[in-house]
């Protein structure tokens, strides 16, 4: 009986180590370790059996001196724009000493040229801040589906392993060791994807397993002689503009005209407060210095749709889709306003739409987040 190669075997391999987890082996040392998670809803915590929850539990295990702190920041139904403005506040002011990106299915139909920016922003963060290890992790959506058989690496992973190299930085590639056992036999698609995108309970241990065939290596006595150094300084950025200074605004910062209230909120992942209003025509402006804006909003059915401009500029009004399954609200969704100016001092202004000009949705405007490109 003869075999031939699939596809799939063309692509590996799944485990690529370039440099070795050298804080992250001392904060073991030291007896405390904190790992983070950026990623969409396949890394979010909020199933309770995502694939960080077996690679913590693996962790608690093998170290039981080590007091293990988690800080998941993943968030459902985001990319790496909202990671470029979070990682500060979310990541690295948290102490985490080994961080995972997962981005590769939500940025898939992120612009390549914006999604280069704000990845590699994210990238440039961790790297430049207190020097945390940082590990990219791909998984499998039904977008990826047609390169991988094909025996192609989507574009969504070859770019991020553009900035892998350039970076020095590890990479596992979850899905694929999946789809590898789909196709052995040793796993059922069914059991894997009950949605054909979120793992459950078995696919999430499986998305667990090849990372943590990845840290048994890199984390044993000898483990980091197989990897090169990560290099010492910054190296320069592969992509013009990348969003790697980003600072967050105080939501108390812009002088506000209309019904606008600061409230405390639980509803909305990722954010605790909200700036909010209801009315039409509500006014908001923002002076500031920098080259981006993008403000997150607390979206959904519910929500209406704003109109806005930049230094006096034409006005323009925001188009959003809202899928079925969005609720009334509860997603934070970034929507990039302004990006590629001259760096500098900038005036930004919104207005709230109601009616025909919100699609017909609700009035509702809720802003969770304002981030400005440095």
């Amino acid at each position: 009986m003869t075999s031939t190669l699939h596809p799939l075997d063309q692509l590996g391999p799944v485990i690529r180590r370039r440099s070795p987890l050298t804080r992250t082996q001392a904060a073991l040392a030291r007896g405390r370790l904190t790992v983070g998670f950026l990623g969409g809803s396949i890394s979010a915590p909020q199933p309770g059996y995502s694939w960080p929850e077996p690679l913590v539990a693996w962790l608690a295990d093998t170290y039981p001196a080590a007091r293990i702190t988690v800080e998941n920041a993943a968030l459902g139904a985001t990319g790496s724009e909202l990671a470029a403005i979070r990682t500060q506040t979310e990541i690295i002011d948290r102490g985490c000493d080994l961080v995972f990106v997962e981005y590769a299915v939500n940025d898939f139909g992120t612009e390549a040229g914006r999604r280069a920016r704000t990845r590699e922003g994210v990238l440039r963060q961790l790297r430049r801040a207190p020097g945390c290890d940082v590990v990219i992790v791909y998984t499998y959506g039904p977008d990826l589906q047609a390169d991988l058989f094909a025996g192609r690496v989507p574009p969504s992973i070859a770019d991020f392993e553009l900035l892998a190299d350039h970076y020095g930085l590890s990479s596992v590639w979850m899905g694929l060791q999946a789809l590898q056992e789909v196709q052995r036999g040793l796993l059922r698609w069914e059991d894997w994807l009950p949605d054909a995108i979120h793992p459950g309970a078995r696919g999430s241990l499986c998305y667990a397993q090849s990372v943590l065939a990845y840290l048994a290596e890199a984390l044993a006595p000898a483990g980091d002689r197989a990897a090169a150094p990560a290099p010492a300084e910054l190296p320069a950025p592969l992509t013009p503009g990348a969003w790697d200074r980003v600072r967050l605004v105080p939501l108390g910062e812009p002088a506000v005209s209309g019904p606008w209230t600061l409230r405390r909120v639980t509803t909305c992942h990722g954010v605790t407060q909200l700036l909010v209003t209801t009315a039409p025509q509500a006014g908001l402006t923002l002076p500031f210095t920098g080259r981006g804006l993008v403000l997150a909003f607390d979206f959904g059915k519910a929500s209406g749709e704003i109109r806005y401009r930049v230094d006096g500029g034409a006005w323009q009004d925001s188009v959003r889709d809202c899928p079925d399954w969005a609720g009334a609200a509860g997603w934070l969704r970034p929507l990039v306003l302004a990006e590629g100016l001259a760096s500098g001092p900038h005036r930004f202004e919104l207005q709230t739409l109601a009616g025909p000009g919100s699609a017909g949705r609700g009035s509702r405007t809720a802003i969770g987040l304002i981030g400005v490109v440095e």
